[in-house]
């Protein structure tokens, strides 16, 4: 089954776009602020979104796939990571495959384990670790340096991370993560830009 966390959270975000106009303008301003700070271009924020919600329906709409994994979709700048656990091989693979084979999606970075299902107390510990980490990442003292840029996800005490950093922040967030009290694993998966002269 996917992720109830991720869906509603994607769904919650994706919302704007759905409705009429005056919500529409609301959510769109809200979501101007938030791509402002940015540095994926505003096309690609809607794109990454559209990637996680199609990519939640897809494999809804494939029991062989829904009732046998526990998945999140995570995209950033069309780069999609896959976190959860699969029954078996087979599964972990046709989600892989599933996504692989959507064109906005430019690489599928597969991390589901072959496990049972994380439980409930284990999904909220995961998003206990994320809270503490993104409040961490408000102590890097670094110029420009902006921690809503950083895309945190975490499953079984381990953290990813995504965004368009330097390589000078990649390092400075990863030193500060790896200290966050629970997180047993930092996995990088930054795509880097060049510092500003």
């Amino acid at each position: 089954m996917i992720r109830f966390r991720s869906f509603s959270l994607s769904l919650l975000l994706a919302l704007p776009l759905l409705q009429g106009c005056g919500p529409a303008f609301v959510g769109g301003a809200a979501m101007g602020v938030s791509i402002l700070h940015d540095r994926r271009e505003a096309g690609i924020v809607l794109t990454d979104e559209k990637i996680e919600l199609k990519a939640m329906a897809k494999i809804s709409e494939e029991p062989s796939l829904a009732e046998h994994s526990g998945v999140s979709i995570t995209s950033y700048n069309q780069v999609a990571l896959l976190t959860g656990q699969a029954d078996s091989p087979q599964v972990k693979q046709g989600i892989a495959d599933l996504v692989a084979g959507f064109p906005e999606v430019k690489r599928v970075i597969d991390e589901v384990e072959v496990a049972p299902r994380a439980s409930l107390r284990n999904e909220s510990h995961d998003a206990y670790i994320t809270s503490r980490v993104k409040l961490a990442l408000f102590d890097l003292e670094l110029p420009d340096f902006d921690p809503s840029r950083v895309k945190v996800v975490t499953e079984q005490d381990v953290v990813y991370l995504m965004g368009l950093v330097t390589e000078q922040e990649a390092h400075a967030v990863v030193e500060k993560v790896r200290y966050v009290n629970g997180v047993k694993r930092v996995v990088k998966i930054f795509e880097y830009i060049a510092a500003k002269s």
